[in-house]
């Protein structure tokens, strides 16, 4: 799952990036307006937006105005000081899905970013399974037989990433892009880092990761040995 930011009080902005990341998110930060429009036209696809209203250069109600022009229908939440019935209606009139006022409680806003994740996803099963292994993709929960699965951040996006593939191959670029920020650097060797750890810890569940030398990574359950 990957979010945007879009805030330009630095403190804050770090704060929320830090939160999201715990949580298991891939995180892309900008602190103006105009860097969000632009981002958010582009190719990168995010699975949801938390913006502010009183960005530099654009401000935030442009931002959502011209994503939902251009039929973006990312969720949104607006995040924002602006208090006043009027902001708020104009806010949700032109598509957010969301808008909570500064100061704000982080676990509620944590909860709101996992309920417009979950309706983002109706339809379809938030729950993914191979072997006895179980990903949540909402609750970023992980279960071996029923047991809580310990993982960092990281390797849950790794496991994300291949969990709804599963039997398909994924490759080491689309693992990056769901992992790591525009901001951060990004290293291939690191995902070969990541499978190992998985590997040993996903297969008590009688389950692997292939590589498929070229192409990727495959998870698919262990084949029994043969006596």
């Amino acid at each position: 799952m990957r979010i945007l930011i879009a805030e330009d009080d630095e403190v804050l902005a770090d704060g929320l990036c830090h939160s999201m990341r715990q949580s298991g998110y891939a995180v892309d930060c900008v602190k103006d307006g105009h860097a969000a429009r632009l981002i958010l036209s582009g190719e990168q696809p995010f699975d949801l937006v938390i913006l502010d209203l009183g960005l530099p250069r654009v401000d935030g109600f442009s931002v959502l105005r011209s994503l939902r022009e251009n039929n973006r229908q990312v969720p949104v939440i607006i995040l924002t000081a602006r208090d006043a019935e009027e902001d708020r209606v104009h806010g949700l009139d032109l598509g957010a899905d969301d808008y909570m006022i500064k100061p704000f409680s982080l676990p509620e806003l944590e909860a709101r970013v996992r309920a417009l994740i979950r309706r983002g996803q109706c339809g379809v099963n938030p729950v993914y399974t191979c072997g006895t292994l179980v990903f949540d993709s909402v609750a970023r929960r992980t279960t071996i037989n029923g047991e809580s699965l310990e993982l960092t951040t990281r390797e849950l996006s790794v496991l994300e990433a291949l969990m709804l593939r599963t039997g398909w191959v994924v490759s080491k670029e689309q693992m990056l892009e769901r992992i790591y920020s525009y901001a951060e650097e990004a290293s291939s060797n690191a995902i070969e880092v990541y499978i190992h750890r998985l590997r040993k810890k996903i297969e008590p569940a009688g389950v692997t990761i292939r590589t498929i030398r070229g192409l990727g990574y495959v998870i698919d359950k262990l084949k029994p040995v043969s006596g």
